[in-house]
């Protein structure tokens, strides 16, 4: 049985075709090297329902359930039903990955109509997150101001329903996270904006990317009690294996830069995201 502290991923894709030909030998190493625990997400309905397939195929594995905004354009109230029941099981731990993606991948990708079908998705998804009292997993891309005015409704709303309806109004929303901002790659004064509303930050291989001055700043500075590890994989390994296929187990380079800028022993970086993690998906932990 593995020993604490270990590293948990809290953001993974082991459902992606990357992962097809090997997948099941690769999570069958992972205990042994160190890897605790890991949440895969869901980024499409086909890839929530594989997700939570996947999870509850292992014990230290975890789902969250959400459509990713590239993949809103043709959902439903129907599919909102269906994640619904899928966020029934206790291995979904949030919904997501949800939020705005504005990177203009090709001229014309993001018209103003495609804007507002994102805005309309997420606002949808993150008001199913609090009808099921979950946390939720924000992917942000080119888009931080609306992307913290959705997250800032949505807290007004808690607020004022944690008020009128404390009865009706899970613990969730005043003791933990609200969720985790994915892939952080905005300023430190954006990050603390977003700590300020009840997020994590979620924090992986590009930290060891040599041209990521934002997030080493994000990393030095913010409370280590506010960022969790994560990967992204089968994207963005860190160095040495930038470029290639992501897994969990390099997520020991992404733990010894980060005890190298804050100056503190890899053994407290795994131990206080390991807490971290536990909380933001509100997992029972027994010692």
């Amino acid at each position: 049985m593995i020993t604490k502290p270990y590293i948990f991923d809290t953001h993974a894709h082991y459902d992606d075709e990357a992962f097809e030909a090997d997948q099941k030998e690769l999570l069958a190493g992972f205990q042994a090297l160190g890897i605790g625990e890991v949440t895969n997400i869901g980024a499409s309905m086909e890839s929530s329902r594989t997700t939570l397939a996947l999870a509850e195929q292992y014990p230290w594995m975890w789902a969250a359930v959400g459509v990713h905004p590239d993949e809103v354009g043709e959902l439903t109230e129907a599919d909102m039903d269906e994640l619904k029941k899928l966020a029934e099981s206790p291995k979904v731990r949030a919904i997501g990955e949800i939020g705005l993606d504005y990177h203009e991948w090709e001229p014309g990708a993001r018209t103003p109509e495609i804007r507002e079908q994102q805005r309309y998705w997420f606002r949808r998804q993150m008001a199913l997150s609090r009808e099921l009292d979950l946390p939720v997993v924000i992917h942000s891309r080119e888009a931080a101001a609306e992307t913290y005015d959705i997250l800032a409704e949505d807290k007004e709303i808690l607020t004022s329903e944690s008020s009128s309806q404390s009865d009706k109004i899970g613990a969730g929303v005043l003791e933990y996270p609200r969720g985790v901002v994915h892939c952080y790659a905005y300023s430190l004064e954006m990050a603390l904006r977003f700590i300020d509303l009840g997020y994590v930050i979620g924090i992986g291989g590009v930290l060891t990317f040599k041209n990521a001055k934002k997030v080493k700043e994000v990393v030095a500075a913010i409370p280590l009690e506010k960022i969790v590890l994560e990967t992204d994989s089968p994207y963005l390994a860190p160095v040495p294996h930038r470029g290639t296929r992501n897994n969990s187990t390099y997520l020991r380079y992404v733990v010894a830069e980060m005890a190298k800028i804050r100056g503190v022993s890899e053994e407290e970086i795994k131990a206080v995201t390991l807490d971290n993690a536990h909380r933001l998906y509100r997992i029972p932990v027994s010692d």
